[in-house]
């Protein structure tokens, strides 16, 4: 099978990061910590203004991408589905949005090397805006993608069959096309049974 796999979201608990580093934040700038679970988008989550999302993304973003780890058994479930044969193509939207800019222009530098020492094996990591994802889909005949993105999750299983990685932000998004999953395990089984 080729299975196509996003980054923020589904190697990483970027729901986890936002709201931990969000909240340090806040109590650093003296802001208000409000927390909303269940919002995709920081601003709404922590009820800020653009200009406080910039600066959060221009203080952590460098760290995420570098340094931050990846979800239990991520690693580990990909090499056993490159094992059994799966071609695994990295689909993400990471672009330089929110970068400070003496990083401005290595996010992609940063993601491989991210990807690299994590051990996360790959046949084909792909740049690809939100808006473009589908397509990359299509074009690199991806059999399931697995996504957490709302907008990615419902525009993607128009056409291609979706395992969800379940986070508060998607629990409301489902249709036939899509499979929900907790864990990287279960994403394991839920590729074996259709591979069946």
């Amino acid at each position: 099978m080729n299975i196509g796999i996003d980054i923020d979201g589904v190697l990483t608990d970027i729901d986890k990061f936002i709201l931990e580093y969000g909240s340090k934040l806040c109590i650093e700038e003296k802001w208000p910590l409000e927390i909303k679970i269940g919002e995709y988008e920081e601003t709404r989550t922590f009820n800020w203004t653009e200009e406080q999302a910039e600066k959060f993304w221009n203080k952590y973003l460098v760290y995420y991408a570098k340094k931050y780890h990846p979800r239990i058994f991520a690693q580990e479930v990909i090499e056993k589905l490159k094992e059994e044969g799966h071609h695994i193509c990295i689909i993400t939207a990471r672009d330089e949005s929110g970068m400070p800019q003496e990083d401005y222009g290595k996010m992609q530098e940063y993601t491989k090397k991210w990807l690299d020492e994590n051990k996360i094996k790959y046949d084909k990591l792909i740049f690809a805006g939100d808006d473009k994802k589908l397509e990359q889909c299509i074009e690199n005949e991806i059999d399931v993608m697995i996504e957490d993105s709302p907008k990615n999750i419902q525009n993607i299983s128009s056409k291609v069959p979706v395992i969800k990685f379940y986070c508060h932000y998607n629990k409301d998004i489902n249709n036939e096309n899509i499979m929900t999953a907790y864990s990287w395990y279960q994403i394991y089984q839920i590729i074996q049974e259709k591979n069946k």
